[in-house]
């Protein structure tokens, strides 16, 4: 029988596996990196979409509409995972190889930046598509006046509760990333996002990437329709994306590089060094070994 029942990595094994994968993250061609850092950011992006078609329907009781919104949501960190990309708020897992001497600080800064960059490339990319799709006149303008809403919020939030907003939401999307390297089906993976990542767009926690696609929307469709541009914060311009952009980044390089990644690798980091030599196959321990 596995382990507590379940056919799944154990948690040491996951730690291995986070360093191992940072390794390969860092030493990544620039290229792929860039191209894959695109793609990561529209992926969130396409989350984003589907979660406020969800928010957008008034009609729902709160929690309800919230849970599931956040459900929806998970389809960003689904096709990043699965699909394949480079998303900045993952990659705060490369702590853990960081801290464990198996990568650079050059490497770690210089994937950080190409990822973030390229993120947001892919996630404002997109939400000019969807403004030219004009997609957001769904629901009798119900949904432009979501977006708005969404974004006018994250605007005026004060730096230290954008931060602190920041720092929740990449705990639970490190989380949600630890959790999925456990599994080793796409169901497996699949089922260890979707809680996390429900529940950080549940409580309204702050993705710096997500905002990235949310708050430039919400700029662009605040004057399209009388009742959307009314009583509209005054912070929700370009000034105000950047203004959130700042705390929330630096919220979720905390939340997932220091909390996650890092208290992590202070549990794990003696049986991560005696594991430094070792192939990276042989770090998935045989199921008989465990049975």
């Amino acid at each position: 029988m596995a382990l507590l029942g379940f056919d799944a990595f154990s948690p040491d094994q996951i730690a291995g596996r986070v360093a191992t994968a940072g390794v390969a993250k860092a030493r990544l061609p620039w290229l792929a990196t860039l191209m894959l850092g695109i793609i990561a950011g529209g992926f969130i992006g396409l989350g984003a979409l589907y979660s406020t078609i969800v928010m957008s329907d008034a009609t729902l009781p709160f929690a309800l509409r919230r849970v599931i919104g956040g459900g929806a949501f998970s389809l960003g960190l689904v096709l990043v995972v699965v699909a394949g990309a480079e998303l900045f708020t993952g990659n705060n897992l490369l702590v853990m190889a960081w801290a464990d001497r198996k990568i650079t600080t050059g490497e770690l800064a210089r994937n950080w930046a190409i990822v973030y960059f390229a993120n947001a490339f892919g996630a404002i990319g997109l939400a000019l598509i969807v403004y030219l799709s004009r997609h957001w006149t769904l629901n009798d303008g119900a949904v432009a006046a979501a977006y708005v809403e969404i974004a006018s919020a994250k605007t005026s939030l004060p730096f230290v509760q954008a931060f602190f907003r920041g720092v929740l939401c990449n705990l639970l999307v490190c989380l949600a990333l630890w959790l999925a390297l456990a599994g080793r089906s796409v169901t497996d993976k699949i089922l260890a996002i979707v809680f996390p990542v429900s529940a950080f767009v549940a409580a309204g926690f702050e993705h710096s990437i997500a905002n990235m696609y949310l708050i430039p929307l919400g700029i662009l469709l605040r004057d399209q329709l009388p009742a959307v541009g009314a009583g509209v914060d005054a912070s929700l311009n370009w000034t105000g994306f950047f203004d959130n952009l700042v705390p929330v980044t630096l919220g979720n390089i905390a939340g997932g590089g220091l909390m996650v990644a890092g208290v992590y690798h202070l549990i794990y980091n003696k049986a991560l060094r005696r594991r430094a030599d070792v192939p990276a196959h042989e770090l998935e321990e045989p199921k008989r070994l465990r049975e």
